[in-house]
């Protein structure tokens, strides 16, 4: 047992740390920049608004949800919704998080492929998630390799799923600093401030793969140590 715990951490170690520093400097450069108003005055929302009307995207609706980075684009209702630090601030984090998110509206417009991609995968990852590793487990603990095999391969799919997010979420962020540009939303030094927040994003988003992939190759390597203690 404590083999396969110090298996674990040698594995998924770099995997952890690497999140933990992925969200520290998201929220580092968010909470810098929260603070640091834009020149216009615009809202979150009102930033939103005006890139996805820019966009042809004016049966996007917009909506205030609670929690902290809780921002995010359903395809299937065409609402964008913006935490509370966005929705109502007009600095140059809600700007940048308001228009990454309006990007998403426009890849879902012009069917930007790996995004359609991950809408597809959303049930099975829901799914595979949680229910994968329960299989994996009982049927490594039970010697059942095809019952761990469907497991792994369920589990798969949440670590392809974190694969396929990075450049849908890399595409937004490009997205969203072209248009900011080219509207005049936020222009000068303010750019450089949305270009902080958006990569220290793309940073959790690469972090995410990474667990993701640790967590498989952890499942892979002790199933393939258990078939060859019982072989």
């Amino acid at each position: 047992m404590f083999a396969g715990y110090g298996l674990y951490f040698l594995i998924s170690l770099p995997a952890l740390l690497l999140g933990i520093y992925a969200q520290s400097k998201i929220r580092g450069s968010f909470n810098k920049y929260s603070r640091v108003r834009i020149s216009s005055g615009l809202t979150g929302e009102q930033v939103a608004r005006k890139v996805l009307d820019a966009s042809n995207l004016t049966d996007v609706k917009i909506e205030q949800v609670r929690g902290t980075l809780s921002d995010h684009y359903d395809p299937r209702k065409k609402v964008l919704r913006l935490s509370q630090a966005v929705y109502s601030q007009p600095t140059i984090a809600a700007a940048g998080v308001a228009a990454h998110e309006a990007g998403h509206a426009i890849q879902h417009k012009t069917s930007y492929g790996p995004l359609a991609l991950r809408s597809l995968m959303v049930p099975s990852v829901q799914l595979g998630s949680w229910l994968g590793p329960i299989l994996f487990m009982l049927g490594f603990m039970m010697a059942i390799d095809n019952l761990a095999i469907i497991g792994l391969i369920l589990f798969a799919g949440t670590a392809l799923f974190a694969i396929v997010t990075i450049p849908v979420e890399l595409d937004a962020s490009k997205r969203a600093k072209k248009a900011l540009a080219s509207t005049g939303l936020v222009y000068g030094q303010e750019l450089a401030g949305v270009d902080s927040v958006l990569d220290a994003a793309a940073v959790t988003y690469v972090a995410g793969a990474v667990q993701a992939l640790s967590t498989l190759l952890y499942y892979g390597t002790i199933f393939m140590g258990g078939r060859r203690r019982r072989s």
